[in-house]
């Protein structure tokens, strides 16, 4: 498991709306060269829920071959356990070193759901429900066969609790929270807004305040109109496409 700022990359696509495998790798390479410390690939921020297994596998390839040792992690999720597995073996098959793993939508046992999956390499639960999954519900944590959890909430008493109560490693997924996740002795965060500002993410992770005001701004716009905004935030640093199949 890695400390640090990850990135949840975007996925880039061309004019037809098919998957730019080469520039979202470059991208996630010049990223890694700002100081991104992993790269989560077909997350939410990847757009996954408009991604086919084969689309999964090569972006998981490509990111992994343009960034030789750094940690990439690949979002597999599903509404049941066994679309789950299959997209999670299908991912570590193509590479990935973790795999970030929401819960489905409906009650169901967690435990059992998280263990159905390969444990080959190491797994992420994903807090961030009603946009991906369900809850993951903090008196339950200790039993989930875990290596770590990404928490989106932006609830800071959440992230607090996560990591005085729990030995897995915590990694925040709220911008405004980059900071004090740092402070608190957080693993680290894996930011959207990574995409665009980098080296923010990581000073205010790293403890620099006026990086953290900074990124306010760049927050509130990347999550406007969702994935929009964010690719035009992209798109105007770096020149890339805005195309998107969502929304």
């Amino acid at each position: 498991m890695w400390q640090g700022v990850a990135v949840a990359l975007v996925t880039f696509f061309d004019g037809d709306a098919e998957v730019d495998v080469s520039g979202t790798a470059q991208h996630a390479a010049r990223l890694v060269e700002a100081g991104v410390r992993a790269v989560v690939v077909g997350g939410t921020t990847g757009e996954s829920d408009a991604l086919t297994l084969d689309e999964r596998g090569a972006l998981v390839a490509a990111v992994k071959d343009a960034c030789p040792g750094v940690p990439v992690v690949a979002g597999a999720g599903g509404q049941w356990t066994r679309p789950a597995a299959e997209v999670a073996s299908a991912v570590v098959k193509a590479g990935a070193d973790a795999i970030l793993v929401p819960p489905p939508r409906r009650p169901t046992d967690l435990a059992a759901f998280y263990a159905a999956l390969p444990h080959d390499v190491p797994v992420i639960g994903y807090h961030f429900p009603g946009v991906a999954g369900g809850e993951i519900p903090l008196d339950g944590l200790a039993a989930l066969p875990l290596a770590g959890v990404k928490d989106s909430s932006g609830d800071p008493e959440r992230l607090l609790r996560e990591v005085s109560t729990w030995d897995g490693a915590v990694y925040s997924g709220s911008a405004p929270l980059a900071l004090m996740a740092g402070a608190v002795g957080a693993a680290g965060v894996i930011l959207a807004v990574a995409n665009v500002a980098p080296e923010d993410c990581v000073a205010a992770h790293g403890g620099d305040g006026a990086a953290q005001v900074r990124l306010l701004s760049t927050h509130r716009r990347a999550k406007a109109l969702f994935p929009h905004g964010l690719k035009a935030a992209v798109a105007e640093r770096y020149g890339t496409s805005t195309v998107t199949r969502l929304g």
